[in-house]
C-alpha cells in the first residue's frame, strides 16, 4: 500500500526519481532547489544508489552523463544560475543521446537575482540555452502531487528517445507543500532502456531502429563505442562531411518531432464556452484556477488551457484553441517569454495579451481578473 504525506514539490520530485528507478544523483546545492538534493542524498543510500556533491555544476552534468553511460538512471538539481552552467554539456547529452534528467526550480534573475523568489524566467534558457541546433524535452509541474508523476514521465520519456529532459519547476510549486498519496513503488514499472540485440562486433551505437532512437549499450557490459559531441555517423567516431551533419540533425530533431502525440502534455480546464482562453504553467496556472472560478461567478466565460510540456511547444493545440475564442491571456512570472511562443503560432487569429509579473511577487487571483475584465 501507499502512505499519504505532507511534502514539498522538490521532496516530491525527488521521489519521483526513486520511484522511477534513478540510482545516481551528482549535484550543487542552490536556492531553490537544494531539497532535491537533500532528499536524494538521504534515499539514494536506502535503494543501493550513490549521492555525491560535485564542485560545481559543470562537473554536476559530466558526472550524471558519465553514469548514465554505464546504464544508470541520473538526476541532478539546481536553479537559473546552475543551469546556465549546464549548458555546453546539456548540448552534449543531446548530440550524444544520453538520457538524463534536470530539474530547474526556477528563482528571479538575471544572475545572482533573488534565490528565494518565485520566477519562470528561464523558459527560453530551456530551449535555446545550449547553442546549435537540438531538441528538447521540458516538462513543468503545477502541483506537488504532480511534481511526483511528472519526474516519472521524464524518465520514461528520456529513456525512449535518448535525449536530455528538463523538469522546469518554479519556486512556487517547488517549495509549497501539499498532500500526496505515494504509491507502493514496487508497483511502479520503472523505464527501460531499449538495448543492442546484435553482438559487441556488431554494433554500431547510432545505428537507429525504425523510430529513429540506437539501442544503447552500457558501458562495462562488453560493449565498447565511441562517445563524442562532434558530428559523427553510426559507428559513433567523427563525421565532418555535410551529409553526416545533415543526417545527424535531423535525425535527432524527427525523433522527437515524430512523436509530438506521445510527448505533448497539457491540460484544457473550462474551456467548451469560453470566449477568453489563459494559457498559463506552473505556479501561475494555480492563479489562474483561482480566478476562473471568481470570473465565472461574474458571468465571466473564461478557461485555461495549462502547458505542461513546454517543449516541444504545443503549437498544434494553440492554433486549435485560437479559433474558438476572443481573446487569449498569457500570465507569466517574466517578461514576456511564452507569450512570444504563443503569438507566432496563433500568427494574427485572435488576439493575444501578455500578463508579465517580474517584481519577485506571485501574480494573485484578483491581479488575473482585472486584467482580463479590462479587455
Amino acid at each position: 500500500m501507499g502512505k499519504v504525506l505532507l511534502l514539498q514539490g522538490n521532496q516530491a520530485c525527488a521521489e519521483g526519481a526513486i520511484a522511477a528507478g534513478v540510482k545516481f544523483f551528482a549535484g550543487y546545492p542552490i536556492t531553490p532547489s537544494t531539497e532535491i538534493a537533500e532528499v536524494m542524498a538521504k534515499r539514494l543510500p536506502e535503494v543501493g544508489g550513490k549521492f555525491i556533491q560535485m564542485e560545481d555544476e559543470i562537473a554536476s552534468m559530466g558526472a550524471i552523463i558519465g553514469a548514465s553511460l554505464t546504464g544508470k538512471k541520473v538526476l541532478t538539481a539546481t536553479s537559473g544560475p546552475g543551469f546556465s552552467l549546464k549548458q555546453e554539456l546539456i548540448g552534449y547529452a543531446a548530440i550524444a543521446e544520453v538520457p538524463l534528467v534536470i530539474a530547474n526550480v526556477q528563482r528571479v534573475g538575471p544572475s545572482t537575482g533573488q534565490p528565494t523568489a518565485p520566477a519562470q524566467g528561464d523558459m527560453m534558457q530551456a530551449r535555446w540555452g545550449t547553442h546549435g541546433d537540438h531538441p528538447i524535452i521540458a516538462l513543468t509541474p503545477a502541483s506537488v502531487p504532480e511534481c511526483f508523476t511528472l519526474t516519472i514521465k521524464a524518465y520514461e520519456l528520456s529513456e525512449k528517445y535518448r535525449t536530455p529532459v528538463i523538469m522546469l519547476l518554479d519556486e512556487i510549486v517547488g517549495h509549497m507543500r501539499e498532500r500526496i498519496e505515494l504509491p507502493d513503488y514496487s508497483t511502479i514499472t520503472p523505464p527501460v532502456r531499449k538495448k543492442p540485440l546484435v553482438p559487441p562486433a556488431e554494433y554500431k551505437p547510432y545505428q537507429p531502429d525504425e523510430d529513429l532512437v540506437p539501442p544503447m549499450a552500457d558501458f562495462g557490459t562488453g560493449y565498447r563505442w565511441h562517445v563524442t559531441g562532434l558530428v559523427h555517423d553510426e559507428t559513433g567516431f567523427p563525421n565532418g562531411s555535410a551529409a553526416a551533419t545533415k543526417k545527424l540533425i535531423k535525425r535527432l530533431h524527427d525523433k522527437i518531432e515524430n512523436n509530438l502525440d506521445d510527448i505533448i502534455l497539457y491540460e484544457e480546464y473550462m474551456l467548451d464556452d469560453a470566449d477568453i482562453a489563459i494559457i498559463a504553467y506552473g505556479g501561475t496556472a494555480r492563479t489562474a484556477y483561482a480566478a476562473i472560478e471568481s470570473m465565472r461567478e461574474q458571468g465571466m466565460k473564461v478557461g485555461m488551457l495549462r502547458l505542461i510540456t513546454i517543449w516541444p511547444f504545443p503549437e498544434k493545440v494553440i492554433v486549435s484553441l485560437a479559433a474558438k475564442v476572443r481573446a487569449i491571456v498569457v500570465p507569466e512570472l517574466n517578461y514576456g517569454q511564452i507569450v512570444g511562443e504563443v503569438k507566432k503560432a496563433v500568427e494574427g487569429k485572435t488576439a493575444v495579451h501578455g500578463l508579465a509579473k517580474y517584481d519577485s511577487e506571485p501574480i494573485s487571483p484578483q491581479e488575473l481578473l482585472d486584467f482580463i475584465a479590462k479587455l
